[in-house]
């Protein structure tokens, strides 16, 4: 069950990071803000598969 969390975390993290890419030219802030919640998620998704 922990690896499903960890693939779910980790495809957050690339749902988040297209949002980036679609709101930078509209809005940067948001766009930094989602780009921190991207990092986030795919470095939560990582430490959930344990490698680290």
């Amino acid at each position: 069950m922990d690896g499903l969390w960890a693939v779910l975390l980790i495809g957050l993290g690339g749902l988040l990071a297209g949002g980036t890419y679609a709101m930078w030219r509209a809005n940067k802030a948001i766009a930094v803000l989602l780009a921190a919640c991207a990092v986030l998620a795919v470095a939560s998704g990582v430490l959930r598969f344990g490698y680290v």
